[in-house]
């Protein structure tokens, strides 16, 4: 049974714990890597012991976070989630925890309530947002790289700002956490405005490739094993490639198909306008996530993939 708890609440349960461990969700973004780190470096400044654990390896673009990761050097005490809406987004490796987390901190309206206790603001673009009001109740210092960790979450989920999501609340906390020491023009530039040879390729693929349906409001994009063998892109080249076809026009919803593993796996990201519900295109195939912005994972060829997808996509689009 999982107990919803407010911000201060949250607070207190961390402050009272030690020997900590941090989840991140695989495939891990600036989000869920922004917010732990923060949350793990505010506690060890308290001489707290902590650390982070993720499915994947952490991409070299989030070295400057400089995440403690654990290695079993302590033994875990209390089990924090950040960003992970479900346990199945934690995966293999970190499966056993499925049922042993103390406490969520999130953002998504797709949780499902694994934890102990959540704390959860559907309303906030990014966990980022409620990190940092939850490290304010602690009363804990915000140092300058602090304040870096928790605005790559806040700019990496809105898309610097730009997504709907934003409130006039993100904006004030992004301008605090730019009074604190966030290097807005450094991170700005790492995120939005730099682009790998490889990010630039996939692109170009994009372009010759993308697909058109229902009278061009859906724009697909399947990038195949054999493109993915051959551009061997980061997982960070692929950000921002399903938002991407968002911005042109007539488009509604955007879907961005790349395959996970060998089993036959592809991950599903769906980015949609002001009219449409990506969680609920998402919900129907296991999924989850945002209004705006959801996904999910379904095992098959890349063409019954594709079948699925717009069989919902139609479903929303056409009703």
């Amino acid at each position: 049974m999982t107990t919803k708890i407010e911000v201060n609440q949250a607070a207190e349960l961390l402050l009272a714990k030690d020997n900590i461990l941090v989840l991140c969700h695989k495939n891990p973004d600036g989000d869920t890597l922004g917010s732990a780190a923060a949350l793990c470096h505010v506690m060890k400044n308290m001489g707290k012991t902590i650390a982070a654990i993720c499915h994947h390896s952490i991409p070299a673009k989030y070295d400057y976070l400089d995440i403690p990761l654990y290695n079993e050097e302590f033994e875990v005490e209390y089990v924090v989630s950040v960003d992970v809406a479900g346990v199945n987004l934690l995966g293999e490796n970190l499966a056993h925890y499925a049922h042993k987390v103390d406490l969520c901190i999130d953002h998504h309206e797709s949780n499902n309530g694994y934890s102990n206790y959540l704390c959860l603001k559907e309303d906030y673009p990014a966990a980022a947002q409620l990190m940092y009001e939850i490290i304010v109740a602690m009363g804990c210092e915000i140092t300058p790289h602090v304040a870096d960790c928790l605005y790559t979450g806040l700019i990496t989920d809105t898309g610097c700002f730009k997504y709907s999501s934003t409130t006039p609340l993100t904006h004030i906390v992004g301008a605090r956490l730019m009074e604190l020491g966030a290097q807005h023009t450094m991170l700005v530039e790492k995120f939005f405005m730099s682009k790998t040879a490889k990010a630039v390729k996939l692109e170009k693929f994009m372009l010759n490739n993308l697909e058109y349906h229902f009278d061009d409001r859906c724009a697909l994009l399947a990038l195949t094993r054999e493109v993915m063998q051959d551009i061997k892109p980061e997982p960070t080249d692929i950000d921002g490639l399903s938002s991407m076809p968002r911005n042109f026009e007539g488009v509604d919803v955007s879907i961005l198909i790349r395959p996970l593993r060998e089993d036959g796996s592809y991950k599903l990201s769906i980015r949609t306008g002001e009219t449409v519900n990506a969680n609920e295109i998402a919900a129907a195939l296991g999924g989850g996530g945002h209004i705006r912005a959801a996904g999910c994972e379904v095992i098959g060829s890349i063409d019954s993939v594709k079948k699925a997808i717009l069989k919902e996509v139609e479903n929303v689009l056409c009703r």
